[in-house]
Order: C-alpha cells, then structure tokens, then sequence
C-alpha cells in the first residue's frame, strides 16, 4: 500500500511540467490521506483539479463516505466489471516527485524509504476519482493505482504506484480513449525502476512536512539518532 508521497516542487514547475496555469498550491513533502492534492482529470486535463486523497475531509458530516480507499490495485481493475465505469468516466493523474514506502526490519522496527524516477524527473501516478455531494456541497477524492512492485522498491514493499510514461500518460488524460486501450495500458505500464534510500524516521509523522525529508538518511540514524538536517 501507498500510504505517502511528495509533491516536493513549485507551482511553477508543475505548470511548465503539464502545460498548464500555475496551480494554488505549495509543496508538500509528506502527503498523506484526506490531504488535498492538484491532480489532471481525464474529463479536464487543461488545467489543475483540487481532490482530497482517499478519504473524505475532516469537515465532512457524512460518516458513512468518510473511509474510502487510498489505493486500489490495477489487477483489480482489470478483473472486476463495476469499476469499469470509473475507469471509463473517471481517470486522473496525480503528479508526484517521490513516494514512501516502510521496511519491516524487526518485529517492532520499520524504516522508511523514500523512492524517485533516476532522473529525479517528477512522474504521474495513474489514479481514479469520485465526486460527493454534502450540505449541497461537492467535493472529490481520488484513490492512487497501484502495480506490483519491481526491482528495489519490492525489497521494501510489495507495491509501488502505477508511474505512467509520458506517451501512457496523455492515453489515460484522452477523455475518449476506448476501454480496451486502457485495460491494455494497466497490464503493461509497469516497467518503471525507481532508485530508492532510507530517509528519516521523522515520515512517520503527518505533522512533519519539511524538505528534509527528501533527502536520504543513513539507515543507523533511524533508531532516534538527530541528524543535521531535522
């Protein structure tokens, strides 16, 4: 499961990377679920949408929508008919510089790393969306897709996000891509290597969203040593 990633780059260079208006947006280094995000929505590519990671905000009244998933994996798609309606109508893409994964080290004892494209290039995380109507409010989420995961992100974990390439990319934003043209992208847009290190323990915390973050942390720090950078 993908549980947090980072958007660790500027307004600017989001809109120079999609060609698109300068999103409203500042960096965040320790993106987790319910926090809000720019994603590019099949049915609106031109420009930035603002949707909330797998669960509904704090503000929502509405208990019963208030867990949804964060992840959903892309077997799953391919093989269950009722989420062909969300991946006919309801595509997005979710730019991210990196993500986070935990490696279990012990019984008690988890590290995190942190994963990037070798080219520290920031990549596009093939996702789906909802829309929700509260008080006469709407409001949207997304769930990130994820792949089995590959090369050294799977000595971490199990699964890694499902990073389109640039050509995967403008197939899955096309609003009239036929359905077996997207079934075909999900078998096969897994072939990315990320490179990967061990950064600091301080992830662990939601409150903790500092460039720090994206830099790497030998794994004999994890265990409370301060390091210069916290």
């Amino acid at each position: 499961m993908i549980e947090r990633f980072s958007v660790g780059i500027s307004a600017s260079r989001l809109a120079e990377r999609y060609k698109t208006e300068e999103p409203t947006f500042l960096p965040r280094y320790n993106g987790a679920p319910s926090q809000l995000f720019p994603v590019l929505t099949s049915q609106s590519p031109e420009g930035f949408s603002y949707f909330y990671w797998g669960v509904a905000p704090q503000w929502a009244k509405n208990k019963s929508i208030a867990e949804r998933l964060i992840n959903v994996r892309a077997e799953q798609i391919i093989e269950k008919p009722v989420l062909a309606k969300s991946l006919k109508k309801y595509r997005c893409v979710i730019p991210a510089d990196g993500f986070y994964a935990w490696k279990k080290v012990g019984k008690k004892t988890m590290i995190p790393w942190r994963f990037v494209l070798p080219s520290k290039e920031v990549f596009s995380m093939a996702g789906l969306w909802e829309e929700y109507e509260e008080d006469g409010d709407a409001f949207h989420t997304f769930t990130i897709i994820t792949a089995v995961a590959k090369g050294l992100s799977a000595t971490v974990s199990d699964r890694q996000p499902l990073a389109l390439s640039r050509e995967d990319e403008a197939i899955w934003l096309k609003n009239d891509t036929e359905e077996s043209a997207l079934l075909a992208l999900l078998h096969r847009a897994n072939g990315i290597d990320f490179d990967g290190f061990t950064v600091s323990p301080q992830l662990n915390s939601i409150q903790f969203d500092r460039p720090s973050l994206l830099l790497p942390v030998p794994a004999a720090d994890q265990f409370g040593n301060l390091t210069l950078f916290d």
